[in-house]
Protein backbone atom coordinates (compact mmCIF):
# COMPACT_ATOMS: atom_id res chain seq x y z
CA UNK A 1 0.00 0.00 0.00
CA UNK A 2 1.94 3.54 -1.12
CA UNK A 3 1.37 6.12 1.35
CA UNK A 4 2.26 9.45 0.43
CA UNK A 5 5.72 10.46 2.62
CA UNK A 6 6.64 13.65 4.65
CA UNK A 7 9.15 14.19 2.34
CA UNK A 8 6.87 14.70 -0.49
CA UNK A 9 4.45 17.62 1.40
CA UNK A 10 5.72 21.33 1.43
CA UNK A 11 6.13 22.19 5.06
CA UNK A 12 8.07 25.71 4.16
CA UNK A 13 6.22 27.89 6.34
CA UNK A 14 3.88 25.60 7.81
CA UNK A 15 2.34 24.54 11.34
CA UNK A 16 2.63 20.48 11.31
CA UNK A 17 0.62 18.43 13.15
CA UNK A 18 1.92 15.55 13.60
CA UNK A 19 0.17 12.40 15.41
CA UNK A 20 2.83 10.60 17.23
CA UNK A 21 2.38 7.69 19.55
CA UNK A 22 4.05 8.57 22.78
CA UNK A 23 1.98 6.01 25.07
CA UNK A 24 4.90 4.78 26.76
CA UNK A 25 4.56 3.35 29.69
CA UNK A 26 5.63 5.45 33.40
CA UNK A 27 6.06 4.82 36.89
CA UNK A 28 5.67 7.49 39.08
CA UNK A 29 5.02 9.98 36.60
CA UNK A 30 8.71 8.73 35.32
CA UNK A 31 9.02 7.02 31.54
CA UNK A 32 10.58 3.65 32.14
CA UNK A 33 10.99 2.90 27.80
CA UNK A 34 11.03 5.80 25.59
CA UNK A 35 11.42 3.89 22.42
CA UNK A 36 8.34 5.41 21.21
CA UNK A 37 9.22 8.93 21.51
CA UNK A 38 12.58 8.23 20.25
CA UNK A 39 10.98 6.30 17.38
CA UNK A 40 9.41 10.10 16.11
CA UNK A 41 12.29 11.93 16.35
CA UNK A 42 14.06 11.35 13.14
CA UNK A 43 10.25 12.86 11.76
CA UNK A 44 9.97 15.49 14.00
CA UNK A 45 13.98 16.82 13.63
CA UNK A 46 12.89 16.31 9.78
CA UNK A 47 10.27 18.88 9.82
CA UNK A 48 11.77 21.15 12.37
CA UNK A 49 14.57 21.72 9.65
CA UNK A 50 12.10 22.79 7.13
CA UNK A 51 11.88 26.14 6.60
CA UNK A 52 9.80 28.60 8.37
CA UNK A 53 7.85 24.95 9.86
CA UNK A 54 6.68 24.44 14.01
CA UNK A 55 5.42 21.29 14.82
CA UNK A 56 1.80 20.19 17.06
CA UNK A 57 1.94 17.04 18.57
CA UNK A 58 -0.72 15.13 19.61
CA UNK A 59 -1.18 11.88 20.91
CA UNK A 60 -2.76 9.38 23.89
CA UNK A 61 -1.38 8.23 26.63
CA UNK A 62 -3.31 4.96 28.47
CA UNK A 63 -7.06 4.87 29.18
CA UNK A 64 -8.08 7.74 30.85
CA UNK A 65 -11.77 8.59 31.64
CA UNK A 66 -13.15 12.22 30.97
CA UNK A 67 -12.51 12.88 34.56
CA UNK A 68 -8.84 13.74 33.11
CA UNK A 69 -6.92 11.68 36.08
CA UNK A 70 -3.00 13.40 35.88
CA UNK A 71 -1.81 10.46 35.80
CA UNK A 72 -2.88 10.15 31.85
CA UNK A 73 -1.48 13.94 31.39
CA UNK A 74 1.10 14.21 28.39
CA UNK A 75 2.50 17.55 30.71
CA UNK A 76 4.85 14.70 31.86
CA UNK A 77 6.32 13.99 28.89
CA UNK A 78 7.32 17.30 27.83
CA UNK A 79 11.10 17.59 29.75
CA UNK A 80 12.09 14.37 28.23
CA UNK A 81 10.49 15.15 24.98
CA UNK A 82 12.16 18.23 24.85
CA UNK A 83 15.75 16.68 25.73
CA UNK A 84 15.48 14.13 23.33
CA UNK A 85 14.32 16.66 20.26
CA UNK A 86 16.59 18.98 21.14
CA UNK A 87 14.39 22.13 21.58
CA UNK A 88 11.86 23.75 24.12
CA UNK A 89 8.65 22.40 24.22
CA UNK A 90 5.36 24.01 25.41
CA UNK A 91 2.28 22.11 26.81
CA UNK A 92 -0.70 22.88 26.06
CA UNK A 93 -4.24 23.26 28.42
CA UNK A 94 -5.96 20.53 26.02
CA UNK A 95 -6.27 19.80 22.70
CA UNK A 96 -8.73 21.22 21.39
CA UNK A 97 -10.36 24.82 21.95
CA UNK A 98 -9.43 28.52 21.92
CA UNK A 99 -6.72 28.80 24.02
CA UNK A 100 -5.20 25.47 22.39
CA UNK A 101 -5.68 27.20 18.80
CA UNK A 102 -3.68 30.71 20.38
CA UNK A 103 -1.24 28.80 21.60
CA UNK A 104 -1.06 27.42 18.28
CA UNK A 105 -0.99 30.75 16.06
CA UNK A 106 1.98 32.26 18.25
CA UNK A 107 3.70 28.95 17.59
CA UNK A 108 7.26 30.62 16.26
CA UNK A 109 9.58 28.08 13.47
CA UNK A 110 11.66 25.70 15.33
CA UNK A 111 9.28 25.10 18.13
CA UNK A 112 7.18 22.50 19.49
CA UNK A 113 3.72 22.51 20.86
CA UNK A 114 2.37 19.26 22.93
CA UNK A 115 -0.96 18.64 23.38
CA UNK A 116 -2.87 17.39 26.08
CA UNK A 117 -4.54 13.68 25.91
CA UNK A 118 -6.43 12.83 23.15
CA UNK A 119 -8.40 10.44 24.93
CA UNK A 120 -9.92 12.74 27.21
CA UNK A 121 -12.43 13.62 24.96
CA UNK A 122 -14.58 10.63 24.29
CA UNK A 123 -14.82 12.04 20.99
CA UNK A 124 -11.73 11.03 20.28
CA UNK A 125 -12.52 7.49 20.04
CA UNK A 126 -15.72 7.84 18.70
CA UNK A 127 -14.09 9.30 15.47
CA UNK A 128 -16.14 12.24 16.25
CA UNK A 129 -16.10 14.57 12.67
CA UNK A 130 -16.54 18.05 14.92
CA UNK A 131 -13.67 17.18 17.12
CA UNK A 132 -11.41 16.29 13.82
CA UNK A 133 -12.22 19.03 12.53
CA UNK A 134 -11.02 20.96 15.52
CA UNK A 135 -7.74 19.37 16.01
CA UNK A 136 -7.09 20.14 11.85
CA UNK A 137 -7.77 23.93 12.68
CA UNK A 138 -4.90 23.97 14.98
CA UNK A 139 -2.46 22.65 11.75
CA UNK A 140 -1.51 23.57 7.85
CA UNK A 141 -0.78 20.13 7.32
CA UNK A 142 -1.57 16.74 8.95
CA UNK A 143 1.63 14.00 9.51
CA UNK A 144 0.48 10.42 10.92
CA UNK A 145 3.99 8.94 12.54
CA UNK A 146 1.63 6.80 14.83
CA UNK A 147 1.42 3.08 13.48
CA UNK A 148 1.19 1.69 16.74
CA UNK A 149 -2.36 3.72 16.59
CA UNK A 150 -3.25 3.22 12.68
CA UNK A 151 -5.42 -0.03 13.74
CA UNK A 152 -7.96 2.80 15.06
CA UNK A 153 -10.48 4.55 13.09
CA UNK A 154 -10.38 7.85 15.51
CA UNK A 155 -10.51 11.45 15.38
CA UNK A 156 -6.48 11.98 15.73
CA UNK A 157 -5.62 9.19 13.17
CA UNK A 158 -7.93 8.96 10.18
CA UNK A 159 -10.66 11.61 10.90
CA UNK A 160 -8.41 14.89 11.05
CA UNK A 161 -7.06 13.39 7.17
CA UNK A 162 -10.65 14.79 5.91
CA UNK A 163 -9.71 18.50 6.45
CA UNK A 164 -5.91 18.45 5.80
CA UNK A 165 -3.04 17.48 3.45
CA UNK A 166 -1.68 14.40 4.63
CA UNK A 167 0.96 12.13 4.52
CA UNK A 168 2.73 9.16 6.79
CA UNK A 169 6.19 10.47 9.06
CA UNK A 170 9.39 8.04 8.56
CA UNK A 171 8.29 5.81 10.90
CA UNK A 172 4.79 5.19 9.17
CA UNK A 173 6.11 4.52 6.16
CA UNK A 174 8.74 2.37 7.00
CA UNK A 175 6.24 0.30 8.58
CA UNK A 176 3.95 -0.23 6.00
CA UNK A 177 7.08 -0.67 3.72
CA UNK A 178 8.24 -3.78 5.35
CA UNK A 179 4.93 -5.45 6.18
CA UNK A 180 3.69 -4.65 2.42
CA UNK A 181 7.00 -6.65 1.51
CA UNK A 182 6.15 -9.28 3.47
CA UNK A 183 2.31 -9.32 2.61
CA UNK A 184 2.72 -8.31 -1.32
CA UNK A 185 6.10 -10.20 -3.18
CA UNK A 186 8.25 -12.16 -0.36
CA UNK A 187 11.29 -13.46 -1.30
CA UNK A 188 11.58 -17.18 -0.39
CA UNK A 189 12.14 -19.61 1.60
CA UNK A 190 9.42 -17.73 3.75
CA UNK A 191 9.48 -18.32 7.24
CA UNK A 192 6.44 -17.30 9.68
CA UNK A 193 7.39 -18.26 13.25
CA UNK A 194 3.94 -17.69 15.16
CA UNK A 195 3.63 -18.09 18.67
CA UNK A 196 1.63 -16.83 21.87
CA UNK A 197 -0.85 -18.46 24.43
CA UNK A 198 -3.85 -18.75 22.08
CA UNK A 199 -4.77 -19.91 18.80
CA UNK A 200 -8.00 -17.54 18.98
CA UNK A 201 -5.75 -14.74 18.63
CA UNK A 202 -3.45 -15.80 15.83
CA UNK A 203 -5.82 -18.20 13.53
CA UNK A 204 -6.20 -14.92 11.29
CA UNK A 205 -2.61 -14.36 10.97
CA UNK A 206 -2.38 -18.27 9.56
CA UNK A 207 -4.97 -17.99 7.37
CA UNK A 208 -3.69 -14.60 5.74
CA UNK A 209 0.17 -16.34 5.25
CA UNK A 210 -0.51 -19.69 3.99
CA UNK A 211 -0.55 -18.85 0.78
CA UNK A 212 2.91 -17.09 0.99
CA UNK A 213 4.56 -18.82 3.65
CA UNK A 214 6.85 -22.09 3.03
CA UNK A 215 7.25 -22.91 6.67
CA UNK A 216 5.53 -21.87 9.68
CA UNK A 217 7.14 -22.75 13.50
CA UNK A 218 3.91 -22.40 15.50
CA UNK A 219 5.31 -22.44 19.03
CA UNK A 220 4.12 -20.76 22.86
CA UNK A 221 0.75 -21.66 24.36
CA UNK A 222 -1.21 -22.07 21.34
CA UNK A 223 1.13 -24.69 19.43
CA UNK A 224 -0.85 -27.49 22.07
CA UNK A 225 -4.01 -27.08 20.50
CA UNK A 226 -2.35 -28.12 17.23
CA UNK A 227 -0.40 -31.18 18.60
CA UNK A 228 -4.01 -32.49 20.75
CA UNK A 229 -5.65 -31.96 17.66
CA UNK A 230 -3.20 -34.29 15.75
CA UNK A 231 -3.27 -36.81 18.71
CA UNK A 232 -0.46 -36.27 20.91
CA UNK A 233 -0.86 -35.98 24.62
CA UNK A 234 0.04 -32.78 26.13
CA UNK A 235 -0.74 -33.86 29.87
CA UNK A 236 -1.89 -30.04 31.64
CA UNK A 237 -0.49 -28.43 29.29
CA UNK A 238 -2.72 -25.15 27.66
CA UNK A 239 -5.19 -25.28 24.91
CA UNK A 240 -8.36 -24.14 23.93
CA UNK A 241 -11.01 -27.17 23.07
CA UNK A 242 -12.99 -24.97 21.19
CA UNK A 243 -10.60 -24.80 18.61
CA UNK A 244 -9.12 -28.52 17.84
CA UNK A 245 -11.49 -28.73 14.49
CA UNK A 246 -10.33 -25.28 13.39
CA UNK A 247 -6.58 -26.49 13.77
CA UNK A 248 -7.17 -29.36 12.22
CA UNK A 249 -8.53 -27.64 9.58
CA UNK A 250 -5.49 -25.07 8.99
CA UNK A 251 -2.84 -28.15 9.37
CA UNK A 252 -5.05 -29.75 6.47
CA UNK A 253 -5.05 -26.46 4.26
CA UNK A 254 -1.22 -26.04 4.95
CA UNK A 255 -0.58 -29.76 4.17
CA UNK A 256 -2.64 -29.07 0.49
CA UNK A 257 -0.98 -25.77 0.10
CA UNK A 258 2.71 -27.67 0.01
CA UNK A 259 3.39 -25.23 2.96
CA UNK A 260 6.13 -27.21 6.32
CA UNK A 261 4.10 -26.78 9.43
CA UNK A 262 6.56 -27.33 12.40
CA UNK A 263 5.02 -28.03 15.82
CA UNK A 264 7.14 -28.48 18.98
CA UNK A 265 8.93 -31.96 18.85
CA UNK A 266 10.42 -31.72 22.54
CA UNK A 267 9.62 -29.54 25.70
CA UNK A 268 10.63 -28.32 28.62
CA UNK A 269 7.89 -28.48 31.90
CA UNK A 270 6.95 -28.50 34.89
CA UNK A 271 4.58 -29.06 37.36
CA UNK A 272 2.66 -26.12 37.59
CA UNK A 273 2.96 -22.44 36.31
CA UNK A 274 5.39 -21.00 37.78
CA UNK A 275 8.10 -19.00 37.94
CA UNK A 276 10.55 -20.99 40.31
CA UNK A 277 9.29 -24.42 39.48
CA UNK A 278 11.37 -27.31 38.97
CA UNK A 279 11.91 -27.79 35.22
CA UNK A 280 12.14 -30.92 33.26
CA UNK A 281 13.27 -32.11 29.97
CA UNK A 282 11.18 -34.19 27.61
CA UNK A 283 12.82 -35.60 24.94
CA UNK A 284 9.38 -36.88 23.00
CA UNK A 285 6.49 -35.03 21.64
CA UNK A 286 4.23 -36.86 23.99
CA UNK A 287 3.37 -34.99 27.31
CA UNK A 288 3.50 -36.65 30.69
CA UNK A 289 0.47 -36.53 32.75
CA UNK A 290 0.51 -34.25 35.31
CA UNK A 291 3.10 -31.86 33.87
CA UNK A 292 2.90 -28.61 31.57
CA UNK A 293 4.58 -27.49 28.80
CA UNK A 294 6.36 -23.97 29.42
CA UNK A 295 9.25 -24.11 26.51
CA UNK A 296 10.51 -25.67 23.54
CA UNK A 297 13.35 -28.17 23.65
CA UNK A 298 16.67 -28.63 21.81
CA UNK A 299 15.62 -30.74 18.97
CA UNK A 300 12.50 -28.17 18.29
CA UNK A 301 14.91 -25.42 18.30
CA UNK A 302 17.45 -27.45 16.08
CA UNK A 303 14.94 -27.52 13.36
CA UNK A 304 13.84 -24.08 13.70
CA UNK A 305 17.89 -22.81 13.10
CA UNK A 306 17.70 -25.15 9.81
CA UNK A 307 14.90 -23.23 8.74
CA UNK A 308 15.61 -19.17 9.34
CA UNK A 309 19.47 -20.26 8.08
CA UNK A 310 18.33 -20.70 5.19
CA UNK A 311 15.35 -18.32 4.81
CA UNK A 312 15.01 -15.42 2.79
CA UNK A 313 11.88 -13.97 4.83
CA UNK A 314 11.15 -14.25 8.03
CA UNK A 315 8.35 -12.79 10.57
CA UNK A 316 8.39 -13.03 14.21
CA UNK A 317 4.79 -12.90 16.14
CA UNK A 318 4.65 -13.96 19.20
CA UNK A 319 7.32 -16.41 21.85
CA UNK A 320 8.45 -20.31 21.97
CA UNK A 321 7.66 -20.29 25.32
CA UNK A 322 7.44 -18.65 28.95
CA UNK A 323 10.35 -16.09 28.01
CA UNK A 324 9.28 -13.82 31.15
CA UNK A 325 10.37 -16.73 33.31
CA UNK A 326 13.91 -16.44 32.99
CA UNK A 327 14.28 -20.37 33.32
CA UNK A 328 11.94 -21.13 30.76
CA UNK A 329 13.50 -18.53 28.01
CA UNK A 330 16.20 -20.54 26.31
CA UNK A 331 13.88 -21.46 23.20
CA UNK A 332 12.57 -17.96 22.92
CA UNK A 333 16.03 -16.55 22.79
CA UNK A 334 17.68 -19.42 20.57
CA UNK A 335 15.07 -18.07 17.94
CA UNK A 336 15.43 -14.24 18.46
CA UNK A 337 18.98 -15.15 18.03
CA UNK A 338 18.55 -17.34 14.86
CA UNK A 339 16.51 -14.29 13.35
CA UNK A 340 18.68 -12.02 14.04
CA UNK A 341 21.56 -13.65 12.11
CA UNK A 342 19.63 -14.65 9.40
CA UNK A 343 20.50 -12.89 6.24
CA UNK A 344 17.45 -12.77 4.46
CA UNK A 345 14.54 -10.12 5.54
CA UNK A 346 13.65 -10.35 9.23
CA UNK A 347 10.47 -8.18 10.51
CA UNK A 348 9.40 -8.63 14.20
CA UNK A 349 5.76 -7.59 15.51
CA UNK A 350 3.94 -8.24 18.33
CA UNK A 351 4.45 -7.02 21.82
CA UNK A 352 5.90 -10.08 23.29
CA UNK A 353 8.23 -10.67 20.40
CA UNK A 354 9.42 -6.76 20.91
CA UNK A 355 10.16 -7.49 24.40
CA UNK A 356 11.38 -10.85 23.76
CA UNK A 357 14.37 -9.16 21.32
CA UNK A 358 14.58 -6.11 23.50
CA UNK A 359 15.46 -8.21 26.17
CA UNK A 360 18.48 -9.97 25.11
CA UNK A 361 20.12 -7.00 23.02
CA UNK A 362 19.25 -7.73 19.82
CA UNK A 363 16.51 -5.68 18.13
CA UNK A 364 19.31 -3.26 16.31
CA UNK A 365 20.17 -6.23 14.17
CA UNK A 366 16.70 -7.43 13.07
CA UNK A 367 15.86 -5.32 9.92
CA UNK A 368 12.14 -4.00 11.42
CA UNK A 369 11.29 -4.07 15.26
CA UNK A 370 7.50 -2.85 14.61
CA UNK A 371 6.14 -0.24 17.16
CA UNK A 372 2.48 -1.50 16.79
CA UNK A 373 1.39 -4.53 18.67
CA UNK A 374 -2.44 -4.26 18.02
CA UNK A 375 -1.38 -2.91 14.58
CA UNK A 376 0.89 -5.37 13.16
CA UNK A 377 -1.16 -7.92 14.12
CA UNK A 378 -4.00 -6.87 12.01
CA UNK A 379 -1.59 -5.87 9.05
CA UNK A 380 -0.46 -9.36 9.39
CA UNK A 381 -3.61 -10.63 9.18
CA UNK A 382 -4.50 -8.81 6.00
CA UNK A 383 -6.93 -6.02 7.28
CA UNK A 384 -7.37 -2.68 6.22
CA UNK A 385 -5.58 -0.49 9.15
CA UNK A 386 -7.54 2.90 8.74
CA UNK A 387 -4.87 5.11 9.66
CA UNK A 388 -2.80 3.83 7.02
CA UNK A 389 -5.65 3.70 4.49
CA UNK A 390 -5.96 7.46 4.96
CA UNK A 391 -2.79 8.14 3.58
CA UNK A 392 -2.58 6.52 0.53
CA UNK A 393 -1.42 7.94 -2.64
Amino acid sequence: MSVKTVEEMDLKNKRVLVRVDFNVPLKDGVITDDTRILRAIPTLKYILKQEGASLILMSHLGRPSEEREPQFSMKQLAAHLSEAAGVPVVTAPDCVGDEVEKLAEELKPGEILLLENTRYHKAETKNDPDFAAQLARLGDVYINDAFGAAHRAHASTEGVTKYLPSAAGFLMEKECRFFDGVLGNPEKPFVAIIGGAKVSSKISVLESLVSKCTTFVIGGGMAYTFLKAKGYEIGNSLFEEDYLDVAKSFLKKAEEAGVEVILPLDHIVASEFAENADSEYVGDINIPAGKLAMDVGEKTVAAVKTRIEAARTVVWNGPMGVFEFDKFAAGTKAVAEFVAECKGVTVVGGGDSVAAVNKFNLADRIDHVSTGGGASLEYLEGKQLPGVVALRK
